[in-house]
């Protein structure tokens, strides 16, 4: 669960997420770790405006000086996190973000699709050996590989790869989710889907494709509004999300040929060869005397024609399976 900005500048707000979070039966909770003057600066600048989208008209720092979660909440949030016993990290934006998480002994880090071009923080993410989660939203392969190889380089394995298309909110015809099979096959990692589309059918999807994570932001209400409140799930359904992506897991079950152990009372209805007339023992038997009809405790059906024309070696009552002893 993404709790991002949807804390609305309230740290009571932010517990209460993360509380209700851990309710919904979420693994982990992650925050961000910036302030709007690590993210970017105060300027008029045009380039520093936003042109389109959900935040249009609005320029980055004023987008971050109501979206950030203060350093000085970061503690409270942690111990409240340890004591409700779920795991919470965070996606740092620079290496003083990156200074205060390792100073509460974050246990794992996320880097922002937009970040994911930002090598030299990679790096310094990298060598703090905890496991790394990397979404790729923009990023062309190569771009991904730069990332990967940097992580790699300090000793780190211990990388999960999301697909993410950073459109807020994500049209869903625009997910893409063949993407998930793409990084699988690149990289040979976990790969996970960071979700922004609307609702809960791209990531129960995600999972078919072999997405073992699932990012979804979240919020204790999208009619009390908030910066992400669009494109996050309200508690009942992350808790619906929870329950239909670990159904979906484990209903792909394996690529092996064997039955599943319910369909062993259905196998008894198949079709068999039984017989449907009395027959004196020495008889011929026709097509009169035996059909192909459920259920199936008798011959296999095809063996129905090699019946025919064979002698009965015994009395045979209406309702008898034909077998092999049968003639």
């Amino acid at each position: 669960a993404e709790i991002s900005a949807n804390h609305n500048g309230s740290l009571k707000k932010a517990l209460e997420t993360i509380s209700a979070a851990k309710k919904a039966g979420v693994d982990a909770i992650k925050i961000q770790t910036y302030t709007p003057d690590t993210m970017t600066i105060q300027t008029e600048n045009k380039d520093f405006l936003i042109k389109e989208g959900l935040w249009k008209d609005r320029t980055l720092y004023d987008l971050y000086s109501e979206a950030y979660t203060p350093y000085e909440w970061h503690k409270e949030i942690f111990d409240f996190a340890k004591k409700e016993n779920i795991t919470l990290f965070s996606t740092p934006f620079d290496e003083s973000a990156v200074d205060l998480l390792e100073s509460l002994n974050v246990p794992a880090y996320k880097v922002s699709s937009f970040e994911l071009i930002d090598l030299p923080l990679i790096k310094y993410i990298a060598k703090k050996n905890k496991p790394i989660l990397i979404s790729t939203g923009m990023a062309s392969l190569n771009e991904v590989k730069e990332a990967v190889e940097i992580i790699k380089n300090e000793g780190q394995n211990s990388i999960i790869i999301f697909h993410c298309i950073s459109g807020y909110p994500t049209p869903i015809e625009q997910a893409n989710l063949n993407g998930i099979k793409l990084l699988k096959k690149e990289f040979n990692v976990q790969v996970g889907l960071s979700d922004h589309t609307v609702g809960t059918l791209t990531s129960i999807v995600a999972v078919a494709l072999g997405a073992s994570v699932i990012e979804k932001h979240f919020t204790l209400s999208r009619q009390k509004g908030g910066l992400d409140s669009a494109f996050s799930l309200e508690p009942a359904e992350m808790s619906s999300l929870v329950k239909d992506t670990f159904s979906a897991h484990v209903a792909i079950g394996n690529s092996k040929n064997v039955r599943s152990e319910v369909e062993k009372i259905s196998k008894s209805f198949r079709r068999s060869i039984y017989f449907i007339k009395d027959i004196n023992k020495g008889e011929t038997i026709t097509n009169l005397h035996i059909r192909r009809i459920r259920p199936g405790f008798g011959l296999e059906p095809k063996f129905f024609f090699d019946v025919i024309g064979k002698k009965v070696t015994r009395n045979i009552k209406k309702g008898d399976r034909v077998t092999r002893d049968s003639f």
